[in-house]
């Protein structure tokens, strides 16, 4: 008897067909472009003509702007992952207690996240500017009010959403497990670190890997509570490469060039992330 054909798989290329082709056209072309004109000098892409690494080389050793936004970056994406996830997850641990109250908390830590970015540089502009001006000072007198300012902002923004997954990992732990422990005679700490931590890892990997994207891309909190100011010490890379793009003639490339090491190395990061994800998938 001739087996009949799965009617999703008959008619499949025709559902994905244009959905496959607006791809190609609005991503992958212009991708492509981009990373042909980091070997250019262009005002727009008529005009281009080909000079070969000078782009790069000028990104990494003119005035040093992109390599003190690649480190600036890196500090600022180690100490969010850090905070964020230790906050979210003490909110979840909280949260998960059976105390009254605790839909409206979370919805009330989730809503920060609901904020646009450049709405939350803003306020966070005016509120720790109102801080500082007791002090004569504000936000763009030093790197480091700059550096502290953005990590609090990233904190409020994504403590809430973290806090979601966590407490998701945290209700999935069989509450059985937990009794016999506790009968057992294990501590509260004992069971924090060798029950629950170990159970939720999945949700650590996933907040981990949210928190690190989001601290790295950064661009319009940036762009609001800070500028750059002083002197482009506070400028994260993706806002480097809007300035070098729209701010100076002629170095469209040059700002491009940079966007495609930008690309690198988030996607480098995305696929260390996964491939770590992997190995505790197999682990356990």
């Amino acid at each position: 008897m001739e087996k009949r054909k799965n009617p999703i798989a008959k008619y499949f290329p025709i559902f994905v067909l244009p959905t496959l082709l607006a791809f190609c056209l609005f991503f992958v072309v212009p991708f492509l472009m981009g990373i042909g004109l980091s070997f250019t000098k262009f005002t727009t892409v008529t005009n281009a003509h080909w000079v070969g690494f000078k782009n790069y080389i000028r990104a990494f050793t003119f005035n040093n702007d992109f390599v003190h936004a690649l480190g600036f970056t890196t500090l600022f994406t180690f100490v969010s992952i850090i905070t964020v996830n230790v906050f979210a997850f003490a909110l979840a641990l909280l949260l998960t207690k059976g105390i009254r109250g605790t839909n409206f908390f979370r919805s009330v830590f989730f809503m920060p996240n609901l904020i646009g970015g450049i709405v939350l540089g803003y306020i966070w502009n005016l509120l720790i500017n109102g801080v500082l001006s007791y002090f004569g000072v504000d936000i763009t007198f030093s790197a480091k009010y700059g550096f502290w300012g953005l990590v609090i902002l990233t904190n409020w923004q994504l403590i809430g959403y973290m806090m979601v997954i966590y407490i998701a990992g945290l209700q999935n732990i069989p509450e059985d497990l937990l009794e016999a422990a506790s009968i057992d005679g294990a501590s509260p700490a004992t069971i924090l670190f060798k029950i629950k931590i170990p159970m939720v890892m999945p949700s650590v990997t996933i907040c981990m890997f949210l928190t690190l994207s989001n601290s790295f891309k950064m661009f319009d909190q940036n762009l609001a509570l800070t500028g750059g100011a002083p002197e482009h010490s506070t400028t994260m890379l993706a806002l480097d490469i809007y300035n070098t793009f729209y701010g100076r003639t002629g170095w469209q490339g040059v700002g491009q060039a940079k966007a495609v090491v930008f690309f690198i190395i988030v996607a480098l990061i995305a696929f260390i992330q996964l491939k770590a994800t992997n190995k505790k998938e197999i682990e356990q």
